[in-house]
């Protein structure tokens, strides 16, 4: 492959570090200051609302959207070190509307959509006036295999009727957030497992939509995003909610997780690029035992060692994109797998080094690596856990490989 960016990856490149730096970095501070001090911690930070409109009115907007007409129709390849360059601020793909599980969502909806659902859902998410969520994880059922979810989308009449329970329902704790794609079962007893399931559109504020809980990550509530726990209990929408048709639910996740798995292994390598550059200002400003910290044994090999473990995850990255663009998402899965398994026990590994050279800081709200070391870690069970990623592959590896004696495919 060409590691070379296209001129007009690069200049965007330029264009988005620019306003990354004039805009996103200073307003950390605030963003996480307003969360702390605020009163109802579900209330949206201004400064978000101001970033978007400043990141919107420079042209940063949707830059995920391959498609030319409502996106900037750039390539996975040409994606990646826009999503690294947003990821390495905690806020820094929601200012660009880039952020997950929106983009996903919008995905899905510029996809698979009807003109109506298009139109009533996709058009103010593009335009960041609203946010949503997907609801496909459950409390009772290892939700990791997708035929165990037992959440039932029953048709009666012109309407379908949605009774189950879901959590970790990323961003449903938003106040903007105003739809949820919901996947459950259409036909409990089908004969193909994978044909159970369908994929239902229902607004947050439907009767019968209840919010339980929001769940902690390592005692945050991720305020003001949140994860929810939700019971839809006889929840009634129109039979035009259904996306795509009834037992197409496989269909549209495979179209919706490839794309999202690599985007959060590109945003984390750009937090793992920025924790290193905080453990090497740390190391040189701070002096123990009469050295400074850079000094002290083993501090230049874990520099050392983190350096190489980002620069491999990047090219590895770079490799499933292009792979993605070249042969479609299906037959790059492998590549998928092995950055989805790769990227976020790298960033973890690497964030984890950083807190250790800050101290006791490093654990705390003063410095953002504790928050980031928690979106790492989370990331590896986000969109299917390591073990699924690790079987699926190991399975593709040993089709290629098979018992001796028996002739390669």
């Amino acid at each position: 492959m060409d590691f070379d960016f296209s001129p007009k990856a690069q200049g965007l490149m330029a264009r988005v570090s620019e306003f990354m730096n004039e805009h996103v970095y200073p307003a950390e501070q605030s963003y996480f200051g307003f969360i702390e001090e605020a009163e109802n911690r579900w209330t949206v930070p201004p400064v978000m609302e101001a970033l978007k409109a400043k990141a919107k009115a420079a042209g940063l907007w949707n830059l995920f959207l391959p498609d030319t007409d409502l996106g900037y129709g750039l390539t996975n390849l040409e994606y990646a070190p826009l999503a690294e360059i947003m990821g390495r601020s905690l806020i820094g793909a929601e200012a660009f509307n880039c952020s997950a599980p929106d983009t996903g969502n919008m995905e899905v909806l510029v996809r698979y959509g009807s003109d109506e659902q298009k139109e009533t859902w996709l058009k103010p998410l593009l335009a960041g006036e609203i946010r949503s969520a997907y609801a496909m994880t459950e409390p009772a059922v290892a939700s990791s295999d997708a035929t165990n979810i037992e959440c039932e989308i029953i048709m009666d009449g012109n309407e379908y009727v949605i009774n189950g329970r879901k959590w970790w329902t990323s961003g449903a704790m938003d106040p903007r957030c105003k739809i949820l794609i919901v996947m459950g079962k259409t036909d409990p007893q089908g004969a193909d497992r994978h044909k159970q399931q369908s994929m239902i559109l229902v607004p947050l504020d439907e009767p019968g939509v209840k919010i339980i809980r929001p769940l902690r990550v390592f005692g945050d509530d991720d305020a003001p995003h949140g994860h929810a726990e939700i019971e839809f209990a006889n929840v009634r929408v129109p039979a035009s909610n259904i996306l795509l048709g009834e037992g197409r639910g496989f269909e549209i996740a495979q179209g919706r997780l490839g794309p999202g798995r690599i985007h959060h292994c590109m945003r984390l390598i750009g937090c793992a690029e920025r924790a290193l550059e905080e453990m090497c200002r740390r190391a040189q400003s701070r002096t123990a035992f009469r050295k400074q910290i850079a000094d002290l044994g083993g501090v230049k090999e874990t520099i050392a060692r983190s350096k190489c473990d980002i620069e491999q995850a990047r090219l590895l990255t770079l490799a499933a994109a292009d792979k993605m663009d070249k042969v479609g998402n299906k037959d790059a899965r492998e590549h998928i797998a092995m950055i989805k398994i790769v990227a976020p026990a790298m960033a973890q590994n690497v964030i984890d080094r950083a807190i250790q050279i800050h101290g006791g800081g490093g654990v705390s709200q003063e410095f953002n690596l504790a928050r980031a070391w928690a979106y790492a870690r989370t990331i590896r069970l986000a969109d299917g856990p390591d073990e699924v990623h690790m079987a699926s592959l190991a399975k593709q590896v040993l089709r290629k490989n098979p018992p001796a004696g028996q002739p390669l495919s």
